[in-house]
């Protein structure tokens, strides 16, 4: 990692981590708590990320490299990257969706639907994302969007992948967990979705300066809907948000300047 820092650096490129010690995960299916001891699933605990979140912060301070943690999820990992950021490192790092909106005890029993990784993660680490994202410390949003085919996905849970789709419920899930409990703004919610990813992957893209590609997202804050996954656009349907209503959500997506998709 170091070599690839250094490497990374002398091409102006971010190093994008997903931060997970292979040891201490090996054969976990879900985060490890009282209910994967319940369930009698194996376990994957938090210091599986923390650690290699330690390693990668240590390592962007010795090469000066610019390093972004993926998907970050465990509260350990949050602080760990407030410091760094403190100490003016350059250093970023994500969240997706279900990492601040559910938690290992919104899990039922063995549902595949709910399977990712990282996994979903303890209420403390849940909310410990969440103030990432009031505090600053988290500046961009990733769906992680994983899909899967129903063959593969709806096995036992030990034997099915990782991952579900999350393109069409994440701005729907960023108003409710952040912008509704007033943790953020609704500007910084719309940062978190465009500049935010643009200042760590640098393509010119995410904003609407002219001349720069006319991608839009327009939502609505007021409208009511419920998410089926029988009629999503994706061709896989592993997604825990399945029959979930929520208040707020895309209406409309321009690619290039046209109309994609229209609600209804």
């Amino acid at each position: 990692m170091r070599r690839a820092m250094e490497f990374a650096r002398s091409y102006g490129l971010p190093i994008i981590d997903h931060c997970e010690d292979l040891n201490l995960s090996a054969g976990g299916d879900m985060h490890e708590g009282a209910p994967s001891v319940r369930w009698g699933l194996r376990g994957i605990p938090a210091a599986a990320e923390d650690i290699m979140v330690a390693r990668d912060l240590l390592l962007a301070e010795l090469t000066g490299a610019r390093c972004h943690i993926a998907h970050i999820s465990t509260r350990n990992a949050v602080a760990m990257v407030e410091y760094a950021r403190r100490k003016r490192l350059p250093v970023t790092c994500e969240a997706s969706p279900h990492h601040f909106a559910l938690s290992d005890r919104d899990m039922p029993a063995y549902d595949s639907n709910y399977k990712m990784k990282p996994p979903l993660r303890a209420p403390c680490d849940r909310e410990a994302v969440v103030e990432g994202f009031a505090a600053g410390t988290i500046t961009a949003i990733a769906t992680d969007h994983a899909p899967h085919p129903g063959s593969e996905k709806m096995q036992e849970f030990e034997r099915c992948p990782f991952g579900i789709i999350g393109l069409e419920t994440a701005v729907a899930l960023a108003l409710e967990s952040l912008v509704y409990t007033g943790k953020i703004s609704l500007n910084r919610m719309v940062e978190l979705f465009t500049a935010g990813p643009e200042s760590v992957v640098r393509l010119g893209r995410g904003g609407l300066a002219p001349g720069a590609p006319g991608d839009v997202t327009i939502f609505s804050t007021d409208v009511v809907w419920t998410y089926d996954v029988n009629q999503s656009l994706s061709r896989s349907r592993n997604s825990p948000f399945d029959g979930r209503t929520f208040r707020g959500g895309p209406m409309a997506t321009i690619v290039n300047g046209a109309f994609a998709w229209r609600r209804g």
